[in-house]
């Protein structure tokens, strides 16, 4: 999301420099903080790329609050996977199923060994699951098994969130502790609720056993998540 003003004065000069377009605008998926800013390129891009359940969400959120006037919405959307290649310059983009919410894109610029996974990690942040945009915390750590396949031990992964300044990328060691504490997270829930708690009582631990790296700020997202898909389940 494009708010503060150093960055509009870099979007107004990149506009008076660029005699060209940019020929593609990638989303991760359809919150503000990553698609809101889309508008301000309106005019320099040819083409804003994301997956087609992050078009439907972000044209459904927008129209809730009657800003469809504020968006710039994708006009290229793939479904399972997208390939670019741009000179010796290759992309590809996945979507490996439900997690954060049911549109997040993973981009992978192969050549420099690079890949941008969105809010699929919060690096030792507790995140928002989304699940009134089909998040599936379950589904989650699945899908975080396949982005460690795709990559590599020198892969750079770019979090779309991250708790320390400064750790906003870093390796598979960072996804796998991410991994592991959804896994923890669920398996917390679960024994709560076998243990006949509420979600009100649940929501109120301010740490999960196991986990040692994530502060406490935000814990109810997460916590609120997990109940409700496990008892979800339960009933339906």
């Amino acid at each position: 999301m494009i708010r503060n003003s150093p960055i509009r004065l870099q979007i107004l000069l990149m506009k008076k420099t660029n005699t060209q377009p940019f020929r593609f605008l990638l989303n991760t998926h359809h919150h503000g903080d990553h698609s809101s800013g889309n508008i301000s390129f309106k005019g320099m891009v040819q083409n804003v790329v994301a997956h087609e359940n992050s078009l439907a969400n972000q044209k459904r959120v927008a129209e809730t609050q009657n800003a469809m006037d504020k968006q710039l919405l994708p006009d290229m959307v793939f479904k399972d996977d997208w390939k670019l290649k741009m000179g010796n310059a290759k992309l590809k983009a996945f979507y490996f199923g439900p997690a954060h919410t049911n549109g997040d894109a993973v981009y992978q610029f192969e050549e420099a060994n690079i890949m941008h996974l969105g809010d699929l990690v919060a690096n030792r942040r507790h995140p928002f699951v989304d699940r009134t945009a089909g998040a599936s915390m379950a589904n989650w750590i699945k899908v975080l098994d396949k982005i460690i396949k795709e990559g590599n031990k020198n892969t750079i992964y770019i979090f779309g969130h991250s708790g320390q300044p400064g750790k906003e990328s870093g390796t598979a060691e960072d996804v796998k502790l991410f991994q592991d504490y959804m896994g923890k997270t669920l398996a917390f829930a679960e024994k709560e609720i076998k243990a006949g708690k509420s979600k009100d009582e649940f929501i109120k631990n301010t740490s999960i056993p196991g986990v040692t790296e994530f502060p406490a700020d935000g814990i109810q997202r997460p916590l609120t998540a997990a109940y409700e898909e496990l008892t979800e389940k339960k009933v339906s």
